[in-house]
């Protein structure tokens, strides 16, 4: 007994799997997090064994979105979370991003599994700070990547990182932590934040989809602005938009027909293949739209009059179908073609024009 004496041991232990909880232990203890566990160790056929234990029960929910929500937009050009945090009535009050590129590096999937953790409790703190709940995209709604789809470049980037470990982490930590999730349908937040909010706030599109991921948590429908209204009231416009669309189409074909890679082709097809459903989806808006006016012009006044609280181009997409006929007859023929990610330079300008006003958040 008197000559026991105390040893300094390194431990060192691989993961055997995704579900292996020691990563999520070593997380915990790294991030600085003060939680109960134990440690027994065993002797046994001349070997030392330990254990370690600790609880994973979920606690009731203490922070709701009752003071508002971190929304989260996960981003793979470049490797990067963008936080926005909205208050209560889905003003911006902060944001910040949390990169991600690190994670390239890192050939060993146990060791990004870890160092996703790591993310998850970093974002899991920054709503505790905030005293927030967290708004994230609904990851089943979220696109798949395709083989053979001509979109080698993006593939490549999507096999080291997924959308889903990400998130999963981050709503498994926060559950944890009582902090209630919110999921929302992804469907056009970026465009939302894109076109309406970034001129708006002077930020990225990143941010700004992040943005409106909180607000959608949140229970807020997002209007478009009145002078994009008015765009797409212009039968003018619709024309314009068709003829740059059918420009478009002949410039694919072009490519299509220069192209001897087979899966660059590939993805050539799927993008000509989208352009032409979408060119049909504005054709019978443009119908529509020819079809509203004629019958405005024959309605008596008083029918006139009950048609003015309805909404022009809402469809039955909850409210999506102004936002979708946005993207067709505006982003796809005038901005698709370059990669942009900063429009705050809209507000200058003339936001007033586009967007509505400017103004600082």
């Amino acid at each position: 007994m008197k000559n026991r004496k105390f040893i300094l041991a390194r431990v060192k232990r691989d993961l055997s799997g995704k579900s292996d909880k020691w990563a999520l232990f070593l997380a915990k203890i790294l991030s600085g997090d003060k939680f109960p566990y134990t440690v027994e160790l065993k002797l046994k056929d001349g070997q030392i064994y330990g254990f370690v234990r600790f609880s994973l029960d979920v606690p009731p929910q203490t922070i709701t979105k009752a003071k508002g929500v971190i929304g989260i937009d996960v981003n793979a050009r470049p490797f990067h979370l963008a936080l926005a945090d909205v208050s209560h009535d889905g003003n911006l009050q902060s944001y910040k991003s949390i990169y991600l590129s690190h994670l390239l590096k890192y050939k060993s999937g146990n060791r990004k599994e870890y160092e996703e953790w790591l993310i998850a409790h970093e974002v899991v703190k920054f709503a505790k700070e905030k005293g927030k709940a967290i708004a994230i995209e609904d990851i089943k709604k979220l696109p798949k990547g395709k083989r053979e789809d001509g979109k080698a470049k993006l593939r490549k980037i999507l096999q080291f990182f997924s959308y889903r470990r990400i998130l999963k982490k981050i709503e498994s930590l926060a559950n944890q932590e009582g902090i209630e999730v919110v999921k929302v349908n992804p469907a056009f937040t970026s465009l939302i934040g894109m076109m309406k909010y970034c001129p708006q706030y002077f930020i990225d599109k990143d941010v700004a989809g992040a943005y409106v991921i909180g607000r959608k948590a949140l229970g807020f429908q997002e209007e478009i602005p009145e002078n994009y209204k008015k765009l797409l009231k212009s039968q003018i416009y619709i024309q314009y938009a068709l003829w740059r669309l059918g420009k478009m189409e002949e410039d694919l074909k072009d490519k299509l027909n220069q192209e001897k890679n087979k899966y660059k082709a590939s993805g050539i097809k799927r993008d000509l293949r989208r352009l032409k459903r979408e060119k049909k989806f504005l054709e019978r808006f443009l119908i529509e739209m020819s079809n509203r006016k004629k019958s405005s012009q024959s309605e008596p006044e008083t029918q006139k009059q009950g048609d003015l609280r309805k909404e022009p181009v809402r469809g039955p997409e909850n409210g999506q179908k102004p936002w979708r006929v946005l993207v067709v007859a505006f982003y796809m023929p005038l901005l698709e073609r370059s990669f942009i990610r900063d429009f705050s330079l809209l507000c200058l300008k003339g936001a007033r024009e586009v967007g509505g006003e400017c103004r600082k958040g």
